[in-house]
């Protein structure tokens, strides 16, 4: 479980704060999702839990372990991360989840890192593209890939900044679909970012909005409303259902 407790941040002790006592927990296998304007604090808020970015104050716990004690490569053992600008190299799927083992093993790979990475490839159905250069293939493609070196880490908690961004329709579908498999198969918890709101309601269960450097609200679908979207994004929204199911619709 994490769990984050009064966090705050700020760039200097005369900057305004950036994070701004942020508290929120999210267990293990449950899909949080993260929204809120850009400039609102979600980085940050990734960096610190990420520990790219040392928060001024608060506490970071993970299975109740301090995260803000750990080293880089402790924390990358528990934590994985999945970013929206994804970078490879000219290396094949195969090494390139590989990478993901790193926390893991000292200057070379052993036994258990190659069973680890086969076996993800395997799960993930891109066992057939082991051989293949990472930068032949297509966004949907590359975007699994990302997962995978991801989950090689073996993490109990996986990040993802807008994880669908700049992908078609269906790699969006496809990725969703993953993301969703991954958290239960393997009680992953996931916290991700999504610009798209009708994405959020179909692949989280919790909601953290964020504005101003705070969580302004967070609850499950049902707190999804009309008036909290006006007051995180300035925009009006009609909430219906269509066939069972919410729909978000700009005005």
């Amino acid at each position: 479980m994490l769990e984050i407790k009064d966090l705050t941040f700020r760039y200097s002790s005369q900057a305004p704060s950036v994070l701004d006592g942020v508290s929120l927990t999210l267990p293990g296998g449950e899909i949080g999702i993260l929204l809120g304007k850009n400039g609102s604090g979600k980085t940050t808020l990734f960096k610190t839990v990420l520990g790219i970015e040392k928060p001024s104050s608060g506490s970071l716990l993970f299975g109740g372990e301090d995260l803000l004690k750990m080293s880089r490569r402790e924390r990358a053992k528990r934590i994985a991360y999945v970013p929206q600008d994804i970078c490879f190299g000219a290396l094949s799927v195969y090494d390139t989840v590989l990478t993901g083992r790193i926390a893991h093993f000292g200057l070379a790979s052993g036994k258990e890192d190659e069973a680890v990475t086969e076996r993800v490839l395997e799960d993930m159905g891109l066992a057939g593209f082991a051989g293949r250069n990472v930068e032949e293939l297509s966004g949907g493609e590359r975007q699994k890939i990302a997962i995978a070196r991801a989950l090689a880490q073996e993490p109990k908690l996986l990040i993802f900044d807008e994880p669908t961004a700049n992908l078609d329709i269906a790699n969006e579908q496809l990725i969703l679909s993953e993301i969703r498999r991954v958290a239960k198969e393997k009680h992953i918890a996931v916290l991700t970012s999504l610009h798209d709101l009708n994405e959020a309601l179909a692949l989280g269960e919790h909601f953290f909005f964020m504005k101003a450097g705070k969580i302004a609200y967070e609850g499950g679908a049902e707190m999804i409303t009309e008036n909290v979207i006006r007051d995180i994004f300035d925009a009006d929204v009609r909430i219906m259902d269509i066939e069972k199911k919410r729909v978000i619709i700009k005005e």
